[in-house]
């Protein structure tokens, strides 16, 4: 077997103990709980791989404990231990995503079996994720490509693949570094134009006064110091795909000829009284609200709409945390090669910062995040340590973390973490009692006052069943 560690749960201590000196002597490292309460929290330490759990226990059974064991670490693949008469609950079990389960009296060969097959299955996962990262980016411009697999993903490749093909513009909407410009690459790849031209044009980039030219061209003689005629990026995109990045930047003298260009299909060059024809498909993106800008006269509205024809959301990385480690993973590959390194991967450390960090600065941030570890990397694997301190230190984000600003009153922290376990856990009142270690009627109450209005009244935390309890309900 490889290294990996096992969670034994089981309120017998003698079969606790036996179980996991089975998982000791090959190989694997061992942790035991002997309730429910206790593997939850042993479950929450990234090196638990597979946790081996009695079915039948006290307070919270293995199937309790399962269905909370897939809402705080989903990936931790379960096996069962279960007796003959429970059989069929340990099958309905497998339903809520348990990988196996072995009948009493324990064998040991099938014991280990279950364990190292949940364990091929992890790598398995792991390799598909990797694969399907390296093959996206087979082929892309630069090296590059979009990476991922979430469901906002997926949802906003499906709608670009469906516009490729036609001749709308396209308008990008989505925040700063979420990889506006390889999406509008990608529109492109899979549009009939792909073996023209892409030219991109980053409109907050070059100055105002220089806009025009660049977009239009420049005919000889038009100002001081243009002593030759020169195309602009329409003339470049001709038969291909002209990209106007940050267009919210655009200033309105420029809006006005890109919306004859649209409208007719021409351009003239600055300082030319001719027109020329031009074919090019226009993508734009931009990361302002347009329809605020429109309302406050900064942005002409019939250009809004001319651009606005196909519009697509790129989504931020905070609504895609799934696509983290395949990013990670994309990035670490890219950068090795070009530093001339090698390198194997994240510590478990460096992967969880990763996957819990807020990312405000998107795509863009990971990237360089991953990029500055790969330089001051010392062994084969990236530790905690080289990542930038900001990333290590700074903000958490949504993906199992709350983060809640210092002086946000109590009674308020205690709504939002109740809501916010009641959505991971899908409205399952027991279970997220179970995590958040209180009595299901604590729960039920404080939605219940809620939803009348009524103010809360401070009470104490209840204990679990079972526990003494200095209050009566």
């Amino acid at each position: 077997m490889t290294t990996a560690t096992v969670l034994v749960v089981d309120d017998d201590r003698a079969n606790l103990d036996s179980v996991a000196r089975i998982f000791q002597r090959e190989g694997l490292a061992t942790l035991s709980a002997s309730n429910g309460t206790e593997a939850l929290d042993l479950l929450r330490k990234p090196e638990v791989s597979v946790m081996v759990t009695d079915l039948m226990m006290p307070g919270m059974d293995g199937q309790e404990l399962l269905k909370a064991a897939r809402t705080i670490r989903p990936d931790v693949e379960v096996v069962l231990m279960t007796a003959y008469a429970t059989v069929e609950t340990a099958v309905a079990a497998m339903k809520d995503g348990a990988y196996d389960f072995i009948t009493k009296p324990l064998k040991r060969h099938a014991l280990v079996k279950a364990v190292e097959k949940a364990l091929e299955k992890q790598a398995l996962v792991a390799e598909n994720k990797s694969l399907k990262a390296k093959l996206a980016e087979i082929g892309a411009s630069g090296g590059k490509a979009m990476v991922g697999q979430s469901p906002a993903f997926r949802a906003m490749m499906d709608t670009l693949r469906q516009a490729a093909p036609s001749t709308a513009t396209v308008l990008l909407i989505g925040e700063s570094g979420t990889g506006k410009e390889l999406a509008a690459r990608a529109l492109h790849e899979h549009s009939t134009r792909a073996k023209g031209p892409f030219i991109a044009v980053n409109c907050a980039a070059i100055p105002e006064s220089i806009l025009e030219a660049e977009l239009f061209g420049v005919e000889r003689g038009a100002y001081t110091g243009a002593v030759a005629r020169r195309e602009g990026r329409f003339e470049r995109a001709h038969g291909g795909t002209l990209f106007l990045d940050e267009v919210g930047e655009m200033p309105l003298s420029a809006q006005v000829k890109l919306l004859r260009v649209l409208q007719e299909g021409e351009i003239e060059r600055l300082g030319g009284t001719q027109t020329v024809k031009v074919d090019v498909r226009l993508v734009a993106a931009t990361n302002k609200d347009l329809q605020k800008e429109v309302a406050e006269g900064r942005f002409r509205e019939d250009l809004y709409y001319r651009l606005n024809v196909v519009e697509i959301r790129v989504p931020a990385l905070a609504s895609r945390r799934e696509d983290i480690p395949l990013l990670a993973d994309a990035f670490l590959r890219r950068f090795a090669a070009k530093n001339g390194k090698t390198l194997r991967g994240f510590s478990e450390e460096a992967l969880r910062i990763l996957e819990n960090y807020a990312w405000p600065g998107n795509v863009r941030e990971l990237e360089h995040a991953v990029e500055r570890a790969v330089v001051l990397a010392r062994g084969e694997v990236l530790e905690a340590s080289d990542l930038p301190e900001s990333v290590r230190k700074g903000p958490l984000g949504s993906a199992g973390q709350l983060v809640i600003p210092i002086g946000t009153p109590m009674e308020e922290i205690e709504r939002r973490v109740i809501h916010e376990t009641l959505r991971h856990t899908k409205g399952d009142k027991t279970l997220a009692a179970r995590l958040l270690g209180i009595a299901a009627r604590t729960i039920y109450r404080k939605l219940e006052r809620e939803a009348s209005g009524s103010p809360a009244e401070r009470e104490p935390t209840e204990p679990e069943q079972g526990e003494p309890s200095s209050s009566a309900d």
